[in-house]
């Protein structure tokens, strides 16, 4: 079932320790088939140089288990929350990595300092609260995504596909698991440059609104030139 899906939400996460962006077991990504309405995931625990497309787990909208040998990723209520409020949402990545998650335990947004974070994000890679005791303690993950999906409601998630959870890190999404893992990537480069600039300068202010437009648009406006068609 979903072999293909599979293949393609497996080899997403074989991307996550290429790129740099977990230790250990610290991230998982997903995919989901909206026709089928079910959704693909990296299973729990198991490192990465043990995994096989076989071992992705297969979830249902309800959170269900359909096919696999493991349990699915400790995520798993995370990512179905942000599938149902996210409905043109492919691919989702979290991850541990170590730039983007100092600013999550900072409890900041990433501000937007240059055109390499405007040609991927539309301003401040936002951070969102802290769960509180109740909710930490009552559906953790589940309350995660809708923590997340709650701040977005009003706003454009695909032109900021990507948000911190204070005190925990990052997640990122796309219109594939692929692009999700793309933007994680460019998550943490910009998280790294921004640190870098600050310490750098601590006077720095974001760069200047008509760059910032300039950069995002000419790749995902209605006129984008950037690159080949």
């Amino acid at each position: 079932m979903l072999e293909e899906l599979k293949k393609q939400v497996y080899g997403a996460n074989m991307l996550l320790p290429k790129y740099g962006l977990v230790t250990f077991t610290w991230g998982n990504v997903s995919g989901i088939d909206r026709e089928k309405q079910l959704f693909v995931i990296k299973p729990s625990g198991v490192e990465y140089d043990k995994l096989t497309a076989d071992d992705m787990v297969i979830m249902d909208m309800e959170g269900n288990k359909v096919e696999g040998k493991y349990n699915p990723s400790s995520d798993t209520a995370t990512h179905l929350e942000l599938y149902k409020a996210f409905p043109k949402v492919g691919g989702i990545v979290h991850t541990h990595s170590s730039w983007a998650t100092s600013w999550a335990q900072a409890g900041r947004g990433i501000p937007c300092y240059g055109t390499t974070h405007a040609d991927y994000m539309y301003g401040e890679i936002p951070c969102v609260r802290c769960l509180t005791k109740e909710e930490i303690e009552g559906a953790y993950e589940k309350n995660t995504g809708l923590l997340i999906a709650d701040y977005f409601m009003d706003k454009d998630y695909e032109a900021v596909p990507a948000v911190l959870c204070k005190n925990h890190g990052p997640f990122s999404w796309g219109k594939d698991a692929n692009e999700a893992v793309h933007n994680a990537v460019v998550l943490e480069e910009v998280a790294k440059m921004a640190a870098r600039c600050e310490r750098i300068n601590s006077e720095v202010a974001p760069a200047p609104a008509e760059l910032q437009d300039k950069h995002y648009y000419r790749k995902h406006g209605a006129n984008a030139y950037y690159g080949q068609k």
